[in-house]
Protein backbone atom coordinates (compact mmCIF):
# COMPACT_ATOMS: atom_id res chain seq x y z
CA UNK A 1 0.00 0.00 0.00
CA UNK A 2 3.07 2.36 0.54
CA UNK A 3 3.98 2.64 -2.78
CA UNK A 4 7.33 2.88 -4.69
CA UNK A 5 10.53 2.60 -2.61
CA UNK A 6 11.83 4.40 -0.51
CA UNK A 7 15.23 5.43 0.99
CA UNK A 8 16.04 8.16 3.37
CA UNK A 9 19.38 10.10 3.96
CA UNK A 10 20.09 10.71 8.10
CA UNK A 11 23.00 12.22 9.88
CA UNK A 12 23.71 14.48 11.83
CA UNK A 13 21.15 17.90 12.93
CA UNK A 14 20.30 20.06 15.20
CA UNK A 15 19.74 19.94 19.31
CA UNK A 16 16.14 19.40 19.32
CA UNK A 17 13.84 22.00 20.52
CA UNK A 18 10.18 24.23 20.82
CA UNK A 19 6.97 22.12 20.84
CA UNK A 20 5.15 19.26 19.00
CA UNK A 21 2.18 17.17 18.39
CA UNK A 22 2.63 13.97 17.01
CA UNK A 23 0.08 12.11 15.10
CA UNK A 24 -3.21 10.80 16.88
CA UNK A 25 -3.02 7.17 18.38
CA UNK A 26 -3.21 4.36 16.18
CA UNK A 27 -4.98 1.80 18.73
CA UNK A 28 -7.19 4.11 20.09
CA UNK A 29 -7.98 5.28 15.62
CA UNK A 30 -8.34 1.73 14.78
CA UNK A 31 -11.03 0.96 17.86
CA UNK A 32 -13.25 4.17 17.63
CA UNK A 33 -13.50 3.02 13.86
CA UNK A 34 -14.59 -0.11 14.59
CA UNK A 35 -16.54 0.21 17.76
CA UNK A 36 -18.26 3.35 15.81
CA UNK A 37 -19.62 1.47 13.06
CA UNK A 38 -21.46 -1.15 15.16
CA UNK A 39 -22.51 1.05 17.10
CA UNK A 40 -26.39 2.77 16.97
CA UNK A 41 -25.80 6.74 16.02
CA UNK A 42 -23.83 8.70 14.40
CA UNK A 43 -19.98 9.23 16.19
CA UNK A 44 -17.48 11.70 15.50
CA UNK A 45 -13.55 10.94 16.09
CA UNK A 46 -11.19 14.08 16.57
CA UNK A 47 -7.08 13.23 16.04
CA UNK A 48 -7.92 10.39 13.53
CA UNK A 49 -4.22 8.94 12.54
CA UNK A 50 -4.70 9.61 8.95
CA UNK A 51 -2.05 6.71 8.29
CA UNK A 52 -2.62 3.96 5.85
CA UNK A 53 -3.51 1.18 8.49
CA UNK A 54 -5.84 3.18 10.07
CA UNK A 55 -7.59 4.42 6.66
CA UNK A 56 -7.37 0.81 5.62
CA UNK A 57 -9.66 0.21 8.72
CA UNK A 58 -11.86 3.16 7.88
CA UNK A 59 -12.25 1.54 3.99
CA UNK A 60 -12.95 -2.06 4.90
CA UNK A 61 -16.09 -0.66 7.49
CA UNK A 62 -16.71 1.29 4.09
CA UNK A 63 -17.04 -1.99 2.03
CA UNK A 64 -19.27 -3.24 5.08
CA UNK A 65 -21.82 -0.97 4.84
CA UNK A 66 -20.67 1.67 6.83
CA UNK A 67 -20.80 5.58 5.79
CA UNK A 68 -17.76 6.99 6.85
CA UNK A 69 -17.38 10.91 6.43
CA UNK A 70 -13.96 12.60 6.23
CA UNK A 71 -14.79 16.66 7.08
CA UNK A 72 -11.61 17.38 7.41
CA UNK A 73 -7.74 15.84 8.01
CA UNK A 74 -7.84 13.84 11.36
CA UNK A 75 -11.42 13.77 11.33
CA UNK A 76 -13.91 10.62 10.67
CA UNK A 77 -17.86 11.23 11.32
CA UNK A 78 -19.26 7.06 11.04
CA UNK A 79 -22.96 6.10 10.61
CA UNK A 80 -23.38 3.57 12.71
CA UNK A 81 -25.39 0.47 11.37
CA UNK A 82 -25.70 -1.30 14.70
CA UNK A 83 -24.31 -4.29 16.36
CA UNK A 84 -26.38 -6.53 13.44
CA UNK A 85 -25.98 -4.07 10.36
CA UNK A 86 -22.89 -4.60 8.77
CA UNK A 87 -23.29 -6.48 5.24
CA UNK A 88 -21.27 -8.49 3.08
CA UNK A 89 -18.71 -7.06 1.34
CA UNK A 90 -18.31 -7.47 -2.69
CA UNK A 91 -14.48 -8.40 -2.56
CA UNK A 92 -11.31 -9.26 0.22
CA UNK A 93 -11.07 -6.87 2.83
CA UNK A 94 -7.37 -5.40 2.73
CA UNK A 95 -5.96 -4.70 6.12
CA UNK A 96 -3.01 -3.68 4.41
CA UNK A 97 0.02 -3.72 6.59
CA UNK A 98 -1.68 -3.67 9.97
CA UNK A 99 -1.96 -6.01 12.07
CA UNK A 100 -3.84 -5.02 14.17
CA UNK A 101 -6.60 -4.18 12.17
CA UNK A 102 -6.49 -8.13 10.92
CA UNK A 103 -6.52 -9.24 14.44
CA UNK A 104 -9.47 -7.28 15.96
CA UNK A 105 -11.75 -7.54 12.65
CA UNK A 106 -10.88 -11.67 12.91
CA UNK A 107 -12.63 -10.91 16.23
CA UNK A 108 -15.62 -8.85 15.51
CA UNK A 109 -16.20 -10.44 11.97
CA UNK A 110 -16.43 -13.57 13.76
CA UNK A 111 -20.01 -13.61 14.84
CA UNK A 112 -21.57 -12.20 11.41
CA UNK A 113 -24.02 -13.96 9.00
CA UNK A 114 -22.10 -13.32 6.28
CA UNK A 115 -18.50 -14.80 5.04
CA UNK A 116 -15.31 -12.10 4.92
CA UNK A 117 -11.82 -12.37 3.84
CA UNK A 118 -9.48 -10.46 5.07
CA UNK A 119 -6.34 -9.94 3.21
CA UNK A 120 -2.88 -8.47 3.43
CA UNK A 121 0.29 -6.73 2.43
CA UNK A 122 3.48 -8.89 1.40
CA UNK A 123 4.66 -8.24 5.20
CA UNK A 124 1.31 -8.91 6.92
CA UNK A 125 0.60 -11.95 5.18
CA UNK A 126 4.27 -13.58 6.59
CA UNK A 127 2.68 -12.78 10.32
CA UNK A 128 1.12 -15.67 12.49
CA UNK A 129 -2.84 -15.30 13.11
CA UNK A 130 -2.94 -18.78 14.91
CA UNK A 131 -2.71 -17.00 18.49
CA UNK A 132 -6.07 -14.87 17.03
CA UNK A 133 -7.41 -18.15 15.13
CA UNK A 134 -7.33 -20.94 18.25
CA UNK A 135 -9.95 -18.91 20.67
CA UNK A 136 -12.33 -17.93 17.82
CA UNK A 137 -12.40 -20.92 16.88
CA UNK A 138 -12.69 -22.30 20.50
CA UNK A 139 -16.17 -19.57 20.41
CA UNK A 140 -17.66 -21.74 17.47
CA UNK A 141 -15.93 -19.61 14.99
CA UNK A 142 -15.24 -20.64 11.11
CA UNK A 143 -11.42 -19.72 9.70
CA UNK A 144 -9.46 -20.40 7.10
CA UNK A 145 -6.00 -19.54 6.87
CA UNK A 146 -2.45 -20.90 5.12
CA UNK A 147 -0.58 -23.53 6.56
CA UNK A 148 1.31 -22.27 9.60
CA UNK A 149 -2.11 -19.94 10.39
CA UNK A 150 -1.25 -17.20 7.80
CA UNK A 151 -3.24 -14.78 5.75
CA UNK A 152 -5.44 -14.76 4.24
CA UNK A 153 -8.44 -15.35 6.91
CA UNK A 154 -11.86 -16.71 5.55
CA UNK A 155 -14.00 -15.97 8.13
CA UNK A 156 -17.62 -18.08 7.15
CA UNK A 157 -20.70 -16.82 8.05
CA UNK A 158 -21.74 -17.70 11.60
CA UNK A 159 -24.98 -16.91 14.02
CA UNK A 160 -24.15 -18.77 17.14
CA UNK A 161 -20.88 -17.69 18.98
CA UNK A 162 -20.14 -19.41 22.43
CA UNK A 163 -18.74 -17.27 25.09
CA UNK A 164 -15.20 -18.54 26.60
CA UNK A 165 -13.01 -18.34 30.11
CA UNK A 166 -9.66 -17.84 27.66
CA UNK A 167 -6.31 -17.61 29.51
CA UNK A 168 -3.45 -16.01 27.01
CA UNK A 169 -0.77 -18.45 26.63
CA UNK A 170 1.17 -14.85 26.18
CA UNK A 171 -0.02 -11.43 26.50
CA UNK A 172 -1.48 -10.08 24.16
CA UNK A 173 -3.76 -6.81 23.43
CA UNK A 174 -4.24 -7.65 19.96
CA UNK A 175 -5.40 -11.34 20.89
CA UNK A 176 -7.23 -10.28 24.13
CA UNK A 177 -9.14 -7.72 21.82
CA UNK A 178 -10.16 -10.05 19.13
CA UNK A 179 -11.84 -12.30 21.67
CA UNK A 180 -13.90 -9.03 23.35
CA UNK A 181 -15.23 -7.73 20.19
CA UNK A 182 -16.27 -11.82 19.48
CA UNK A 183 -17.76 -11.57 22.58
CA UNK A 184 -20.18 -9.38 21.74
CA UNK A 185 -21.63 -11.94 19.74
CA UNK A 186 -21.37 -14.17 22.15
CA UNK A 187 -23.59 -16.43 24.27
CA UNK A 188 -23.01 -16.08 27.87
CA UNK A 189 -19.83 -14.22 29.58
CA UNK A 190 -16.53 -13.68 27.57
CA UNK A 191 -13.65 -13.63 30.16
CA UNK A 192 -10.49 -13.01 29.29
CA UNK A 193 -7.16 -13.71 31.32
CA UNK A 194 -3.58 -12.49 30.90
CA UNK A 195 -0.32 -13.78 32.03
CA UNK A 196 0.89 -10.08 32.31
CA UNK A 197 -1.61 -6.65 32.05
CA UNK A 198 -1.61 -5.58 28.83
CA UNK A 199 -2.86 -2.32 26.75
CA UNK A 200 -6.70 -1.77 28.10
CA UNK A 201 -7.58 0.45 25.05
CA UNK A 202 -10.41 -1.85 23.64
CA UNK A 203 -12.09 -2.26 27.46
CA UNK A 204 -11.46 1.68 27.89
CA UNK A 205 -13.47 2.10 24.48
CA UNK A 206 -16.57 -0.46 24.97
CA UNK A 207 -17.20 1.15 28.28
CA UNK A 208 -17.27 5.03 26.62
CA UNK A 209 -19.29 3.46 23.93
CA UNK A 210 -22.08 2.54 26.70
CA UNK A 211 -21.17 -1.22 26.54
CA UNK A 212 -21.14 -3.38 30.25
CA UNK A 213 -17.04 -4.49 30.75
CA UNK A 214 -15.64 -4.93 33.80
CA UNK A 215 -11.90 -4.98 33.76
CA UNK A 216 -8.25 -4.92 36.29
CA UNK A 217 -5.22 -5.14 35.25
CA UNK A 218 -4.52 -8.72 33.33
CA UNK A 219 -8.30 -9.61 33.68
CA UNK A 220 -11.20 -8.35 31.66
CA UNK A 221 -14.80 -10.20 31.11
CA UNK A 222 -18.29 -9.07 29.07
CA UNK A 223 -21.15 -10.41 28.39
CA UNK A 224 -22.80 -10.63 24.98
CA UNK A 225 -26.06 -9.15 23.79
CA UNK A 226 -25.94 -5.42 25.07
CA UNK A 227 -25.65 -2.36 22.24
CA UNK A 228 -23.43 0.18 21.47
CA UNK A 229 -24.21 3.67 21.64
CA UNK A 230 -22.23 6.26 19.61
CA UNK A 231 -20.62 9.09 21.31
CA UNK A 232 -17.99 11.54 20.52
CA UNK A 233 -14.15 10.37 20.65
CA UNK A 234 -10.80 12.45 21.12
CA UNK A 235 -7.98 10.69 19.82
CA UNK A 236 -4.81 11.44 22.02
CA UNK A 237 -1.58 11.35 20.68
CA UNK A 238 0.16 8.64 19.84
CA UNK A 239 2.95 7.08 22.66
CA UNK A 240 4.23 5.15 20.08
CA UNK A 241 5.47 8.08 17.85
CA UNK A 242 5.97 9.85 20.90
CA UNK A 243 9.21 7.47 21.93
CA UNK A 244 11.39 8.28 18.66
CA UNK A 245 11.58 11.93 19.84
CA UNK A 246 11.60 11.32 23.86
CA UNK A 247 14.52 8.90 23.00
CA UNK A 248 16.27 11.37 20.08
CA UNK A 249 16.12 14.17 22.42
CA UNK A 250 17.56 12.24 25.75
CA UNK A 251 20.38 11.23 23.17
CA UNK A 252 21.54 14.70 21.13
CA UNK A 253 23.22 17.24 23.34
CA UNK A 254 21.65 20.53 23.91
CA UNK A 255 17.98 19.17 23.30
CA UNK A 256 15.07 20.43 25.06
CA UNK A 257 11.66 19.28 23.26
CA UNK A 258 7.89 19.61 24.47
CA UNK A 259 5.73 16.66 23.18
CA UNK A 260 2.10 17.74 23.42
CA UNK A 261 -1.16 15.79 24.65
CA UNK A 262 0.67 12.32 24.58
CA UNK A 263 -1.30 9.13 25.33
CA UNK A 264 -0.39 8.33 28.67
CA UNK A 265 -2.04 4.46 29.09
CA UNK A 266 0.07 3.26 31.89
CA UNK A 267 -0.22 -0.49 30.00
CA UNK A 268 1.47 1.63 26.99
CA UNK A 269 4.08 3.46 28.63
CA UNK A 270 6.62 1.18 29.71
CA UNK A 271 9.42 2.61 27.44
CA UNK A 272 9.23 5.93 29.72
CA UNK A 273 9.67 3.51 32.80
CA UNK A 274 12.74 2.35 31.50
CA UNK A 275 14.15 5.71 29.89
CA UNK A 276 14.13 7.25 33.29
CA UNK A 277 15.87 4.12 34.80
CA UNK A 278 18.97 4.82 32.06
CA UNK A 279 18.81 8.38 33.18
CA UNK A 280 16.51 10.19 31.35
CA UNK A 281 15.47 13.72 32.07
CA UNK A 282 11.75 13.43 31.20
CA UNK A 283 8.79 15.59 33.11
CA UNK A 284 5.28 15.54 32.86
CA UNK A 285 2.71 17.65 32.83
CA UNK A 286 -0.95 19.06 32.13
CA UNK A 287 -2.59 15.68 33.16
CA UNK A 288 -5.69 14.89 31.65
CA UNK A 289 -8.09 12.31 30.01
CA UNK A 290 -8.77 12.10 25.87
CA UNK A 291 -11.09 9.73 24.39
CA UNK A 292 -10.50 7.74 27.66
CA UNK A 293 -7.30 7.60 28.18
CA UNK A 294 -5.08 9.89 30.43
CA UNK A 295 -2.71 12.11 28.83
CA UNK A 296 -0.14 14.77 29.57
CA UNK A 297 2.68 17.10 28.11
CA UNK A 298 6.32 15.30 28.25
CA UNK A 299 9.12 17.56 28.22
CA UNK A 300 12.29 15.93 27.61
CA UNK A 301 16.09 16.94 27.88
CA UNK A 302 19.29 15.97 27.00
CA UNK A 303 20.98 13.48 29.67
CA UNK A 304 23.98 11.02 29.67
CA UNK A 305 21.90 7.64 29.48
CA UNK A 306 23.80 4.63 31.02
CA UNK A 307 22.71 0.71 29.94
CA UNK A 308 20.20 -1.20 32.46
CA UNK A 309 18.55 -4.88 32.31
CA UNK A 310 15.48 -4.08 31.22
CA UNK A 311 12.95 -5.08 34.02
CA UNK A 312 10.87 -8.01 31.98
CA UNK A 313 8.03 -6.65 33.80
CA UNK A 314 8.03 -3.80 31.27
CA UNK A 315 7.98 -5.95 28.43
CA UNK A 316 4.59 -5.98 27.41
CA UNK A 317 3.83 -2.39 28.11
CA UNK A 318 6.97 -1.24 25.46
CA UNK A 319 6.83 -4.36 22.97
CA UNK A 320 6.42 -1.64 20.23
CA UNK A 321 8.92 1.13 21.07
CA UNK A 322 12.02 -1.76 21.34
CA UNK A 323 13.85 -0.84 18.20
CA UNK A 324 14.12 3.08 19.45
CA UNK A 325 15.32 1.16 23.53
CA UNK A 326 18.02 -0.69 20.78
CA UNK A 327 19.12 2.97 19.74
CA UNK A 328 18.82 4.00 23.53
CA UNK A 329 21.09 1.44 24.68
CA UNK A 330 23.50 1.59 21.52
CA UNK A 331 24.77 4.96 22.31
CA UNK A 332 24.43 4.66 26.52
CA UNK A 333 27.10 4.34 28.56
CA UNK A 334 27.77 0.70 29.76
CA UNK A 335 25.77 -3.01 28.69
CA UNK A 336 21.85 -3.12 28.20
CA UNK A 337 20.55 -6.34 28.77
CA UNK A 338 16.49 -7.15 26.90
CA UNK A 339 14.78 -10.24 28.08
CA UNK A 340 11.23 -11.81 27.97
CA UNK A 341 10.73 -10.05 24.20
CA UNK A 342 10.24 -13.19 21.64
CA UNK A 343 6.66 -11.42 20.55
CA UNK A 344 9.60 -9.01 18.86
CA UNK A 345 10.63 -11.77 16.39
CA UNK A 346 7.03 -11.91 14.99
CA UNK A 347 5.89 -8.49 14.42
CA UNK A 348 6.35 -6.29 10.84
CA UNK A 349 9.79 -7.86 10.74
CA UNK A 350 11.73 -10.33 13.08
CA UNK A 351 12.71 -6.84 15.43
CA UNK A 352 15.60 -8.34 17.02
CA UNK A 353 17.60 -9.98 13.98
CA UNK A 354 16.79 -6.69 11.79
CA UNK A 355 17.55 -4.07 14.78
CA UNK A 356 21.11 -6.28 15.60
CA UNK A 357 22.37 -6.55 11.80
CA UNK A 358 21.50 -2.46 11.23
CA UNK A 359 22.86 -1.44 14.28
CA UNK A 360 25.90 -3.75 13.76
CA UNK A 361 26.30 -1.84 10.01
CA UNK A 362 27.16 1.30 11.77
CA UNK A 363 29.19 -0.25 13.91
CA UNK A 364 27.25 -1.15 17.33
CA UNK A 365 28.43 -3.90 19.70
CA UNK A 366 25.41 -6.37 19.94
CA UNK A 367 24.25 -9.93 20.63
CA UNK A 368 21.23 -11.59 19.88
CA UNK A 369 19.18 -13.77 22.20
CA UNK A 370 16.23 -15.70 21.58
CA UNK A 371 14.17 -13.69 23.68
CA UNK A 372 16.02 -10.53 23.28
CA UNK A 373 19.66 -9.08 22.83
CA UNK A 374 22.94 -7.66 24.61
CA UNK A 375 23.63 -4.25 23.65
CA UNK A 376 26.76 -2.72 24.47
CA UNK A 377 27.21 1.44 24.39
CA UNK A 378 29.53 2.98 22.41
CA UNK A 379 30.12 4.99 18.88
CA UNK A 380 28.17 4.93 15.93
CA UNK A 381 29.45 5.25 12.66
CA UNK A 382 27.79 6.21 8.61
CA UNK A 383 26.83 3.58 6.28
CA UNK A 384 23.61 1.59 5.19
CA UNK A 385 21.65 0.15 7.33
CA UNK A 386 17.96 -1.57 5.96
CA UNK A 387 14.69 -1.21 7.58
CA UNK A 388 13.33 -4.29 5.65
CA UNK A 389 9.71 -2.30 5.37
CA UNK A 390 9.52 -1.97 9.35
CA UNK A 391 8.34 1.51 10.20
CA UNK A 392 9.36 1.38 13.48
CA UNK A 393 12.84 0.30 12.57
CA UNK A 394 12.47 3.03 9.90
CA UNK A 395 12.43 5.78 12.56
CA UNK A 396 14.48 3.95 15.59
CA UNK A 397 17.71 4.24 12.32
CA UNK A 398 16.60 8.21 12.07
CA UNK A 399 17.70 8.42 15.86
CA UNK A 400 20.80 6.46 15.19
CA UNK A 401 21.73 8.34 12.23
CA UNK A 402 21.50 11.74 14.39
CA UNK A 403 24.65 10.67 16.55
CA UNK A 404 26.37 9.28 14.01
CA UNK A 405 29.91 9.61 12.78
CA UNK A 406 28.80 10.40 9.03
CA UNK A 407 25.45 10.24 7.17
CA UNK A 408 23.48 7.04 7.28
CA UNK A 409 21.49 5.47 4.59
CA UNK A 410 18.48 4.11 5.72
CA UNK A 411 16.20 1.64 3.07
CA UNK A 412 12.97 0.61 2.75
CA UNK A 413 11.33 3.20 4.39
CA UNK A 414 7.72 3.93 2.44
CA UNK A 415 6.28 1.91 5.09
CA UNK A 416 6.17 4.80 7.71
CA UNK A 417 3.41 6.08 5.93
CA UNK A 418 0.91 3.29 8.04
CA UNK A 419 1.53 4.34 11.30
CA UNK A 420 3.53 8.06 11.10
CA UNK A 421 2.91 10.35 8.19
CA UNK A 422 4.41 13.36 8.29
CA UNK A 423 7.16 12.21 10.31
CA UNK A 424 10.37 13.42 7.68
CA UNK A 425 8.91 16.63 7.82
CA UNK A 426 8.13 16.87 11.71
CA UNK A 427 11.23 15.52 12.80
CA UNK A 428 13.15 17.89 10.51
CA UNK A 429 11.16 20.72 11.97
CA UNK A 430 12.36 19.67 15.72
CA UNK A 431 16.12 19.61 14.65
CA UNK A 432 17.04 16.09 12.17
CA UNK A 433 19.06 15.81 9.92
CA UNK A 434 16.61 13.62 7.78
CA UNK A 435 15.32 13.73 4.18
CA UNK A 436 14.78 11.54 1.32
CA UNK A 437 17.21 9.92 -0.52
CA UNK A 438 17.40 9.90 -4.52
CA UNK A 439 17.16 6.47 -6.06
CA UNK A 440 19.92 4.57 -6.41
CA UNK A 441 20.43 4.00 -10.29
Amino acid sequence: MSGAPLDWLAGQGKALTGEITVPGDKSVSHRAVMLAAIAEGESSVEGFLEGEDTRATAAIFGQLGVRIEAPSPSRRRIHGVGLHGLRAAAGPLDCGNAGTGMRLLAGLLAGQAFDSELVGDASLSRRPMGRVIEPLRRMGARIEAREGGLPPLRILANNGLQAIDYELPVASAQVKSAVLLAGLYARGETVVREPHPTRDYTERMLSAFGWPVRFSPGLARLEGGHRLRATDVQVPADFSSAAFFLVAASLVPGSDLLLRRVGMNPRRTGLLAALRLMGADISESGAGEQGGEPVADLRVRHARLRGIAVPEALVPDMIDEFPALFVAAALAEGETRVSGAAELRVKESDRIAVMASALRALGADISETPDGAHIRGGRLAGGQADSHGDHRIAMSLAIAAQLASGEVRIGDCANVATSFPGFVELARSAGFGLRAAPPIL
